[in-house]
């Protein structure tokens, strides 16, 4: 099964987003994911409707933040993606007539809905911020890289 990277991405955009004193447009975030512009549009545009990014037209124009980064959590994006699946472990059949294969999908839904609580509640938990602030530090501590954080 193919890792779903929305999340991941989503965050690598805002945080460019977030350190750059202009508006971006699609296609320039769409060179840091390796991407097609309208793959961005069609996420930003999600986001936009939920209140955390805006689009301005014409010259000059792109996707600005206007999220309040101590806020916004990773779970706020998480949800804003459309909660992509945390886990690509399952079940061999999910609805077997096998009393031992009910046990085991019994054993494994509760460990798989344990874990995946743990894991966005841990998202709720870091803000934009702190990933921000964190990009700032690295920055810092290579500061020959600084200028030009190319990929």
């Amino acid at each position: 099964m193919k890792k779903d990277s929305r999340l991941s991405s989503i965050l690598h955009v805002l945080l460019h987003m977030a350190h750059s004193d202009r508006s971006m447009t699609s296609e320039e975030l769409a060179t840091f994911l390796q991407t097609h512009p309208v793959v961005v549009r069609r996420t930003m545009s999600g986001l936009r409707e939920l209140g955390y990014v805006r689009a301005t037209k014409g010259h000059g124009g792109g996707w600005m933040l206007c999220a309040n980064w101590q806020t916004v959590t990773l779970r706020d994006i998480y949800d804003a993606v459309g909660c992509p699946p945390v886990f690509a472990l399952g079940h061999r059949l999910e609805e077997p007539q096998c009393l031992v294969e009910q046990a085991v999908n019994e054993a494994l839904d509760d460990a798989f809905r344990e874990a995946e609580a743990l894991l966005i509640g841990r998202l709720a938990h870091v803000t934009l911020a702190d990933l921000a602030a964190d990009f700032s530090r690295r920055c810092r501590q290579r500061p020959q890289r600084r200028i030009a954080h190319g990929h």
